[in-house]
Parts: structure tokens; C-alpha cells; sequence
């Protein structure tokens, strides 16, 4: 054991985490910034971590995506074409290489809490965990016996397509590359889009938080069916909406079938590692 700090990062669409770790895991510094542009956003984590003294043996940045995640291409460690504004092109680890001139790991934020999820959290012990999050934009991770799933670049579970829900056929869906996939449908916008309000501020008996978990419920049956995880760890704000847990364990066995191995209703939790499950997917890459 040492006393190495580890510079963290959890970049989403609407906020930057940013967090000061050692190897065992214990944060002993954390602030949280509004994700603006690329050059305010990451100049600002810079100035903080920079501020924080710490001599750092090494940076984790857990990012949403899509990420340019070959090591051989002049662009690894950059955005690739994103609905976020101004971050298509974007290089998440450059800054931070020239002013610490320390190694950056780098992967998707579904990646590293999947990676987190399974080393410490829900996941710990159990061999697979998928890990979904369900925000601004939808993602999701795989990690079998340590391992994270990646082809030619990282998993976009989010775009998968959907059937859709019978009380839901005129909305056009969010997404501006497929507009009624997983993410077009079932992310935060774009329930605000069909609503005018989060899913957690639509009044008692709205069909929006059914209609969300039926969508939901459906994509997991899939990714049970391909897959067979052990665990399915949900998080992000939609997911975090009071009963909605519940509801999405109800369409999910329907949507199943009693088809695959594991009980998939039974599979389903939220984060084990709470708020944490990003800045420590990040210190999962960083350690690795």
C-alpha cells in the first residue's frame, strides 16, 4: 500500500465530478462543476486539481461518449461526433497530461462503474455486472471476470432500437443520429420533451414514469438475453425517480419471458457504491 493520489474525473452531459483518491478508494477531496465547454470545463478541473497539492501518480477520467478509445489513433482520448454541443472532437486527456505529466486513463463512464460496480459494489464477487445509466443520454457497460466489453470501439447500448409503447407512437424521439432508439426515447430530455418536466416531478398517475419503465424494462430484457450478467446495475437521474425501480423489474420480466437463465427481475439494483459509483470507475481505470 502507498500513499499515491489519484486524480479523478466523472465527465457527464450536465456536470464534471471531480475527486482526489487513493488506491484503497478513500476520497479525500471531491467538488462537482457544470459541464460548459470543453475549453472551461476541463481548464476549470485543471486549476482544481492543480489547487489541491496532491502529487499525483495518475488521472482516471470516466466519460460520457462516444470516445475514440484506440491508443494507436491521433485522436484517442477524444469525443467523437456527440448531441452534446461543442464536445465532438473534443480531447479529454491532453490538458491533463502536459500540466501533470502523469499517465490518464480513459473510458466511458458506463465502462469504468461497471468495472467499480463489479470490483466493489453490487457486483462484487458475483463474475459479470452490466451497468446502465439512464441521464441526459443512456449508456451502458459490460465487465465479465474483469474484463470490459470492447470491440472496435466501446458498447453504445443506448442506441439500441425499440418497439414502441402503444400510448407512445407520435413522439419522434430525441436523438438526432436514429431519433426513437433507446436513448431518443427513455433519457432525460427527451422525457422533457414529450412533458415539459422531469420524470420525478410529472404528477400521480401520469403514464410517463409507465411508459419510461415499459422502454427500459424491454431494452434490459435484450441485454439479458445477450449478455446472461449476473447483476444489472441501474443508475443515473432517471433511474433514481421514486418507484421506478419497481415498475422497470415488473416490465422486465414480462418483456423476458422467463426466457434466460437468471431471474431478471431478481438481478436489478441500483448502484452499490451510491453517488460514488463515477469518481470510483474512474480510480478502477486509473489503478488498471
Amino acid at each position: 500500500m502507498t500513499d499515491a493520489r489519484y486524480g479523478l474525473i466523472e465527465a457527464g452531459g450536465t456536470k464534471f465530478v471531480l475527486g482526489v483518491a487513493d488506491e484503497t478508494g478513500t476520497l479525500h477531496a471531491r467538488e462537482r462543476i457544470p459541464t460548459k465547454t470543453p475549453a472551461e470545463t476541463l481548464g476549470a478541473a485543471v486549476n482544481w486539481f492543480a489547487a489541491q497539492g496532491a502529487d499525483y501518480a495518475g488521472f482516471g477520467i470516466a466519460s460520457f461518449g462516444p470516445l475514440d478509445l484506440d491508443p494507436a489513433s491521433p485522436q484517442f482520448g477524444c469525443v467523437r461526433p456527440t448531441p452534446k454541443p461543442h464536445w465532438s472532437g473534443a480531447n479529454l486527456i491532453a490538458r491533463f497530461q502536459e500540466r501533470f505529466g502523469v499517465p490518464v486513463a480513459v473510458d466511458t463512464d458506463v465502462n469504468g462503474a461497471a468495472l467499480a460496480e463489479a470490483l466493489w459494489g453490487a457486483g462484487k464477487g458475483l463474475g459479470s455486472v452490466l451497468y446502465l445509466t439512464i441521464g441526459t443520454g443512456i449508456g451502458g457497460g459490460f465487465c465479465s471476470d474483469g474484463h470490459l466489453l470492447r470491440g472496435l470501439s466501446h458498447p453504445e447500448m443506448g442506441h439500441i432500437r425499440m418497439p414502441r409503447h402503444p400510448e407512445d407512437l407520435d413522439f419522434a424521439g430525441t436523438c438526432p443520429f436514429h431519433g426513437d432508439c433507446l436513448e431518443g426515447l427513455a433519457c432525460g430530455p427527451a422525457v422533457i420533451a414529450r412533458w415539459g418536466q422531469s420524470l420525478s416531478q410529472l404528477p400521480e398517475g401520469h403514464p410517463g414514469k409507465r411508459i419510461i419503465a415499459w422502454y427500459i424494462g424491454r431494452a434490459l430484457a435484450t441485454f439479458q438475453t445477450i449478455m446472461e450478467p449476473a447483476r444489472i446495475v441501474l443508475g443515473g437521474g432517471v433511474t433514481a425517480t421514486d418507484g421506478l425501480l419497481d415498475l422497470i423489474r415488473a416490465e422486465a420480466l414480462v418483456a423476458n419471458g422467463g426466457y434466460t437463465v437468471g431471474r431478471i427481475d431478481k438481478l436489478i439494483t441500483a448502484p452499490g457504491l451510491g453517488d460514488n459509483a463515477g469518481l470510483l470507475g474512474a480510480l478502477a481505470l486509473a489503478l488498471r
